[in-house]
């Protein structure tokens, strides 16, 4: 009876590659993973692949209340009508991990992509050629790649005049202040930035360090080369906070985690808020002038 039993017994379904693999999430697309090769053709995931996605994920989590918040903000001011979805911009994209999972787990048949859009601005045209073509062939819709610099990105007809959320995750140098100059222009509702590479602010200090040595004590803070480095970077945060507060942005800095390959995880998120603005202008002023970054007003703007 036993042995009958066992022979007339149904076979357990093959595992599915969301139980074999619980780092995926249900329903995100597997042809996507693969061809952004964080699954082997086999679907497997290796370490390095599993690193990789736990940083967008973490990325994502950021992200994903900014993209629920846009939403809200449609629902109230619509009063019944139909939403507008949300639209995004990438600046510095490269392969577009990010929009391309952005747009998989947040917009593809979800309240933000009816009508929303996700942008990919990048400079090298190859990488725009296949995300497009990746991004055709997966059917994702609401989803364009741009061949411009964050600069040109902002005079570009072929961006909406408004854009509910920008990014700018290791935009080098000058490109991350590209990046803020085009999200207040469209009048961001949140930008969510990891700045890297600051270079400009640096050369300014170093190139008036002769002169303002003897002007204060602070300027030891950056005498030496490596110093000067250092202390470039992190004013360069500095400032770019107090002009996107001088916006009227309400603005959170936090460490990105899990980026550990990378010195450069500071994130910066800033929401519109229409917060008063006239202390923090005063204070980007105060700051400027203070370490004998005056010349650079017109960088950060207010």
């Amino acid at each position: 009876m036993k042995l009958a039993e066992k022979k007339g017994a149904a076979k357990k379904p093959a595992p599915t590659v969301y139980e074999l693999l619980p780092e995926i999430k249900p329903g995100q697309s597997i042809e996507l993973l693969k061809e952004l090769h964080i699954l082997t053709r086999e679907g497997k995931l290796n370490q390095d692949s599993r690193r990789k996605l736990k940083q967008v994920y973490h990325l994502v989590q950021f992200i994903e209340p900014l993209v629920a918040d846009v939403l809200a903000q449609q629902g109230a001011a619509a009063q019944g009508e139909n939403k507008q979805g949300v639209s995004l911009v990438d600046h510095g994209a490269g392969k577009s991990y990010l929009g391309f999972i952005l747009y998989d787990l947040l917009f593809k048949g979800k309240p933000a992509g009816e009508g929303g859009h996700i942008y990919g601005i990048e400079t090298r045209e190859e990488l725009v050629q296949k995300s497009t073509e990746l991004a055709a062939r997966l059917g994702f819709e609401g989803m364009s790649f741009l061949n411009l610099s964050v600069a040109e990105s902002t005079e570009s007809s072929k961006l909406p005049a408004t854009i509910d959320v920008v990014t700018a995750l290791h935009a080098c140098n000058t490109a991350t202040d590209d990046a803020i100059d085009f999200a207040l222009k469209k009048k961001a509702k949140h930008i969510v930035l990891v700045p890297c590479c600051q270079a400009e602010v640096a050369s300014v200090l170093r190139k008036n360090k002769g002169k303002d040595l003897g002007r204060s004590a602070l300027t030891e803070i950056w005498r030496h080369p490596i110093h000067t480095r250092e202390f470039g970077s992190q004013i360069t945060n500095v400032l770019r906070c107090l002009q996107l507060e001088a916006h009227g942005y309400q603005v959170t800095v936090t460490e990105l985690v899990g980026w550990e390959h990378s010195m450069k995880n500071e994130l910066i998120v800033a929401t519109y808020k229409n917060l008063p603005r006239k202390r923090p202008a005063e204070r980007l002023q105060q700051v400027l002038a203070e370490v004998g970054l005056e010349e650079m007003a017109q960088r950060f703007y207010v």
